[in-house]
C-alpha cells in the first residue's frame, strides 16, 4: 500500500500569489492532471498545503503544513507524519507532465531504500521521489537544526537513485520533470501541452 502526496504550499510570488497547481494546462489544471496520474499508481492521495480553502473541494485529504516556512522539506515531513503507509510518493504541485508508467517504475525499484529518487544530468529530483516513513526522525532533526535543504537530508539516508538512462525509457519528450517556476516556464508548458494535443 502506498500514498501519494502533492506539495501545494508554495507562495507563488512570481505568479502574483496565484497557486501554481491551479494553473490551467490545456483543458485541465496542473493539480487535476496530477490527481489522475497519482490515483492510478497509489492507494491513497493527499495534498499538503496551508490553503485548505483552495484545495478542500478536490475530494482528497488536505494536510496542514506542520513545519511552515521550511520549504519543501517541511512538506515532505508533513506528508510522512500523516501517512500510515510504509512509503510515500511526494511530488511538487508544479510538475504538469508526470506519467503513470514512470511513477509506477519508481515505486517498483524503491526496494529497501529510505528514498528512491530520480537523477537527471542537472541533478536529483527530490520533489518527485519516494520516501519511507523511517525518514521522519532524520528530517525532523534537520528542520530543528534550521537546515531546510532536502539534499542535506539525503546524505544521511540510504538512497536509491534512478539514473538518466533508466528515465529515458519513460521520457522521450524530455518533459517528465518540467516544472513551472516563472511565467515564461508557464508559457512553455502551455506550448508543450498544445503540441501534444496536435500530435495525438
Amino acid at each position: 500500500m502506498r500514498t501519494a502526496v502533492i506539495l501545494a504550499g508554495g507562495k507563488a510570488r512570481r505568479f502574483s500569489g496565484q497557486p501554481k497547481p491551479l494553473l490551467p494546462i490545456g483543458t485541465k489544471r496542473i493539480i487535476d492532471r496530477q490527481m489522475v496520474v497519482l490515483n492510478s499508481v497509489a492507494d491513497y492521495l493527499a495534498i499538503v498545503t496551508n490553503d485548505r480553502v483552495r484545495y478542500g473541494a478536490l475530494g482528497v485529504p488536505v494536510w496542514q503544513d506542520l513545519a511552515p516556512d521550511t520549504g519543501p522539506l517541511g512538506g515532505i515531513y508533513t506528508a510522512l507524519k500523516n501517512t500510515t503507509t510504509a512509503q510515500t510518493l511526494v511530488v511538487a504541485g508544479d510538475l504538469p507532465f508526470l506519467t503513470a508508467p514512470f511513477l509506477q517504475y519508481l515505486m517498483c525499484v524503491c526496494e529497501d531504500a529510505d528514498v528512491a529518487i530520480p537523477r537527471m544530468p542537472n541533478g536529483l529530483q527530490p520533489l518527485c521521489a519516494i520516501y519511507a516513513r523511517r525518514c521522519i526522525e532524520i528530517i525532523h532533526h534537520q528542520i530543528k537544526a534550521g537546515s531546510f535543504k532536502v539534499t542535506d537530508v539525503l546524505s544521511k539516508l540510504n538512497v536509491h537513485e534512478v539514473g538518466p538512462d533508466e528515465i529515458a525509457h519513460f521520457d522521450s519528450s524530455g518533459t517528465l520533470f518540467f516544472n513551472i517556476n516563472t511565467p515564461d516556464d508557464y508559457q512553455n508548458a502551455l506550448a508543450l501541452a498544445s503540441n501534444r494535443l496536435t500530435l495525438s
